[in-house]
């Protein structure tokens, strides 16, 4: 008896920590981008909604012994744990590189879950069960099925997310998205590090093994939160680091630089270059005489970084764009600037 006493409160354990979690996400953030929450914790109320879902297994904690409230919590890790995290990793880092298509994909993994799962929740909630024993071998294998598609569609959002955060890496690009890359290499493989834990009680059908991993999930959620805590903070993916190597005098590299900044504007500037918001620092080593090494040189002391420059010609652009076209909506003037979004115009300003 004292066992199952146990189980049940390190159910409540768990439930403690999802509750708390949601209730920090919810309440709590940085004095200064407390106007800007969508922007900076895009999916600050997906979390808290998927946290707060633990709710539904309250039965178990109430009575460990009752088999409808067992059937509920067995089920319940493999068939949610996928899909909240593919929904979550897929609204955050969706939402920061503007893809849409990510709602429309999560909408279809959430409608399967809670179809999954409304059955189990139903029969633990209710007076009376209306799943016998046929009726729970069935879904056993429902569930499972629904966990492998859910498998499928986390793997897909990882992967996603991978190639953003190679692609936010890339120096070359003189229009680099704000993407949270510190975030993204923390978050990434959570699906793949808490994977052990989900499926021992559910294939073992094992109530002592299911209280450890009550412990350990309850653990891990104090690890996420500690890591989603710290706000995101913007930086220019963009510096140019490259040293020159060769023995020239300092004067000889003074000259070189004055002649490749010069051969900069020219390009960049004077031919507007910057119009392109697929610009990048290959182009205009192209278009200079002294090669990659003095044009990297030449943004690092002559005009602060590549990405600052020329998005500092664009925002001018953007200023006399808006007084030229007043009819214009602020996205069209963005784009016509050389930036990629008016949110990339916003950072910009930002920055």
């Amino acid at each position: 008896m004292n066992e199952v006493y146990y189980y049940g409160l390190a159910a409540m354990l768990y439930i403690t920590t999802c509750w708390s979690f949601a209730a920090v996400r919810w309440f709590h953030t940085c004095r200064a981008p407390k106007k800007n929450h969508p922007y900076i914790w895009p999916d600050r109320k997906l979390q808290v909604l998927c946290y707060l879902c633990s709710i539904t297994l309250l039965p178990y904690v109430i009575n460990p012994t009752n088999e409808a409230a067992w059937t509920l919590i067995r089920y319940y890790y493999p068939a949610t744990y996928y899909s909240f995290c593919g929904m979550l990793l897929l609204c955050f880092f969706g939402t920061v590189k503007q893809w849409n298509r990510w709602k429309s994909i999560s909408w279809v993994a959430a409608i399967i879950t809670i179809a999954t799962m409304l059955i189990p929740v139903l029969n633990a909630w209710l007076p009376a069960p209306i799943l016998n024993s046929e009726g729970l071998m069935v879904w056993k294998y429902v569930v499972m099925a629904e966990s492998l598609v859910m498998c499928i569609y986390v793997g897909m959002a990882m992967w996603q997310v991978k190639r953003w955060l190679d692609e936010a890496c890339d120096a070359n690009f003189s229009n680099p998205d704000d993407f949270p890359a510190e975030y993204a290499h923390r978050v990434l493989f959570f699906p793949i590090v808490l994977t052990p834990l989900i499926w021992p009680a559910y294939l073992l059908d094992s109530p002592r093994l299911m209280a450890i991993q009550h412990v350990l999930l309850a653990i891990s959620n104090i690890v996420l939160l500690i890591n989603v805590m710290s706000v995101w903070r913007r930086k220019t993916i963009l510096s140019a680091t490259e040293t020159d190597n060769n023995t020239h005098d300092e004067n000889g590299i003074e000259e070189r630089i004055e002649q490749t900044a010069l051969e900069i504007e020219a390009y960049v500037k004077g031919k507007q270059a910057y119009l392109d918001c697929h610009l990048k620092i290959d182009d205009v080593v192209a278009n200079c005489h002294n090669g990659r090494t003095y044009v990297s040189l030449t943004f690092q002391r002559r005009f602060g970084s590549f990405a600052n420059y020329v998005n500092g010609l664009r925002l001018a652009h953007y200023e006399q764009y808006v007084i030229e076209h007043p009819n214009e909506t602020k996205e069209s003037a963005a784009l016509a600037s050389g930036f990629s979004s008016y949110n990339a115009y916003y950072r910009a300003t930002r920055k």
